[in-house]
């Protein structure tokens, strides 16, 4: 048996490791392929930002004549009409959320903080595809849970519908705050553990202030995937009046449930309130979004240094 290994190419000429690398005849359709596929995500991406543009534009469009300060300010008319504004859905809108995020973000950071500092691999494996599947639940499966724990029976209110944000707003807080603790350097651990400090003080005054940054932008985000969310409010909170009070125990306006009001009445004047909302509604979640993107890229930079 020769010692000379063949390469069963075209020309079947011998393998030397010793020759100087060549390119192979396939090396022009790579670079093509190569090509094509990188045109083809620079289009994608165009796309996804055009589709945006496209979205924003046209809800701005139909809704500019519904714009002014009195419709920021001024409640909605009691008996109809195309006077008034949605000063009241701005309000009961931030009250749900932020009971919402309230409840969300600690129990989130504390999930987090088990799953990465304290749970066994395999159990944290578990609570991780736990949270992946309460992410991926229909909003109007967990608007029909909320409803049937805390409406049927009772009656509809604010922390009905803020129970239902918080289940939307867990999983999001959860998982955005295990990857910023994923990314806090292990030589802060080991620091903390050199000096003796016990796990809990180390947790507490090491790892959660170096990475409260992304945690306070994963919170973000969350508050605005909620903020936008109608079919939990419409099961959970939709029976209001016009009055403006805090009571989280009673019924408050929303943007998403005034929207859809607006776009089921026969009044043509409703279509441009309704896109009006829309447009207050979009413009508060691309702003949250943007700080928040922008807040969790500096937490990273600086954790990465």
């Amino acid at each position: 048996m020769s010692a000379v290994e063949f390469d069963f190419d075209d020309d079947a000429r011998p393998f030397d490791p010793t020759a100087p690398l060549v390119a192979s005849g396939n090396l022009r359709r790579r670079k093509l392929v190569s090509a094509v596929v990188e045109r083809g995500a620079t289009a994608a991406a165009v796309l996804a930002v055009a589709v945006l543009v496209i979205v924003v534009w046209s809800v701005f469009k139909n809704g500019a004549s519904a714009l002014s300060w009195d419709f920021l300010t001024k409640n909605p008319p009691a008996f109809g009409g195309s006077n008034g504004g949605i000063a009241t859905a701005i309000v009961g809108t931030a009250l749900i959320v932020g009971i919402a995020t309230a409840m969300a973000m600690p129990l989130g950071i504390l999930i987090a903080l088990f799953v990465t500092e304290f749970a066994p691999a395999r159990i944290g494996g578990v609570v991780r595809l736990a949270l992946d599947l309460i992410n991926g639940l229909p909003s109007i499966v967990i608007g029909l849970f909320a409803f049937g724990l805390l409406v049927s029976g009772h009656h509809q209110s604010a922390f009905a519908a803020s129970v239902a944000l918080a289940i939307i707003e867990l999983p999001l807080i959860a998982r955005g705050t295990q990857e910023v603790l994923l990314l806090v350097p292990n030589t802060l651990r080991e620091a903390a553990d050199a000096l003796g400090v016990s796990k809990r003080r180390s947790v507490l005054g090491v790892i959660l202030p170096a990475a409260m940054g992304g945690i306070l932008t994963s919170t973000v985000l969350a508050v605005a995937r909620a903020a936008g969310e109608t079919a939990p409010l419409i099961m959970t909170c939709s029976i209001v009046n016009n009055e403006l009070h805090l009571n989280p125990f009673q019924t408050v306006a929303s943007i998403p449930v005034t929207i859809f009001q607006l776009s089921e009445q026969p009044d043509p004047s409703g279509y441009a309130r309704a896109w009006g909302a829309g447009f207050v509604l979009l413009s508060f979640i691309l702003i949250v979004s943007l700080a928040g993107r922008t807040a969790l890229a500096r937490s990273r930079s600086k954790l990465t240094k």
